[in-house]
C-alpha cells in the first residue's frame, strides 16, 4: 500500500515548488491552475506503477486528462493578466506578514492533500483487477462522466459568452443552462467524479466512492457554491431573486419570479 502514496509526495513537492513561484509572483491563485493537472499527474503516477496495462488503468487515465487539462486551459484563459484572485487578496491582507508561511500549509499543501483523496478511484482504476475486462459498469461511469464534461463545458462557455459584454457587468446570467442550476459548471464537475468513482468502484474498490463524495461535498458546501455566494448579491441586485427561483445545485425548473419578488418584498 506504500506505492498508494507516492502520488501524494510528488504532489506535495510539486505544490511546494509552485508556493516558492507564487511567493515570486505575490500571487496564491496560481494554484487554482495547477488543481486540474494535480489528477492527470496522479492518473500518470498509478499508470506507471499499476500491474499490466489494462483498459481500465488506460480509461481512467484518458479521463482525468480530459478533465484536467480542459480545465486548466479554461482558467488559464480566463484568468490570464488578471493578477491575483480576490479571494487570496483578501487573505493575504488579513494575515499580513504571516501569509506567505500560511499559504504554503492552507494552500499549496492543503490542496495537495484534498487531490489525492479525490484521486483514490484514479489509482483504485490503475492498480487493482489488472486482470479485468470492462463491464457495464465502467459503461456507465463513461457515460457519466461525458454528460458532466460536456455540461461543464457548456456551461462555462455561456458564462464566457455573458462576460464578454459590458452590458451583463452588474447582471445575472439565468438562461440557458443557467436557468435550470445556478452553477451548472459545478453540477458537471460532481458528474464528471461520480463517472471516474464508478470505473474505480468497478476495479473492485467500493471506498473509491469517498473521491466523489469529497468532491461534491467540496463544491456544494466549501469552494464552490457557499464560497462563491457570500458576496455576489453585493455585486449583482437581482441574484437574490435569482436564489429564490432557482436551484443551487441540482438541475430542476425554476420557480415563478413574481412569487419570487413577492417573497423578497416580505418584510
Amino acid at each position: 500500500m506504500v506505492e498508494w502514496l507516492t502520488p501524494l509526495w510528488v504532489l506535495l513537492a510539486t505544490n511546494t515548488l509552485l508556493w516558492l513561484l507564487s511567493l515570486r509572483l505575490r500571487d496564491a491563485s496560481i494554484v487554482d491552475l495547477w488543481w486540474g493537472p494535480m489528477f492527470v499527474l496522479t492518473a500518470v503516477l498509478a499508470f506507471a506503477e499499476g500491474d499490466g496495462h489494462s483498459a481500465r488503468k488506460t480509461l481512467a487515465l484518458g479521463m482525468a486528462a480530459a478533465w484536467g487539462l480542459r480545465l486548466c486551459v479554461h482558467l488559464t484563459r480566463r484568468n490570464i493578466g488578471k493578477g491575483e484572485d480576490r479571494r487570496y487578496r483578501e487573505m493575504r491582507a488579513r494575515h499580513g506578514p504571516r501569509w506567505p508561511v500560511l499559504s504554503l500549509v492552507y494552500v499549496f499543501a492543503f490542496q495537495a492533500v484534498l487531490a489525492w483523496l479525490v484521486g483514490l478511484p484514479l489509482q483504485a482504476a490503475a492498480r487493482l483487477g489488472s486482470n479485468q475486462a470492462l463491464s457495464l459498469l465502467d459503461g456507465l461511469g463513461v457515460c457519466v462522466f461525458s454528460a458532466g464534461l460536456l455540461l461543464e463545458s457548456i456551461a462555462d462557455a455561456e458564462l464566457n459568452a455573458f462576460r464578454k459584454d459590458p452590458a451583463n457587468h452588474a447582471r445575472v446570467l439565468d438562461t440557458g443552462l443557467f436557468r435550470y442550476t445556478r452553477h451548472p459548471n459545478y453540477f458537471g464537475d460532481a458528474l464528471v467524479w461520480w463517472g471516474i468513482g464508478l470505473v474505480g468502484l468497478s476495479a473492485g474498490a467500493p471506498w473509491a466512492l469517498l473521491g466523489p463524495l469529497l468532491m461534491t461535498f467540496l463544491l456544494m458546501r466549501v469552494s464552490g457554491v457557499t464560497l462563491l455566494e457570500q458576496t455576489i448579491t453585493e455585486r449583482r441586485a437581482d441574484y437574490a431573486c435569482y436564489i429564490q427561483t432557482t436551484s443551487a445545485f441540482f438541475p430542476w425548473p425554476p420557480k415563478s419570479r413574481v412569487n419570487a419578488k413577492r417573497s423578497l418584498a416580505k418584510p
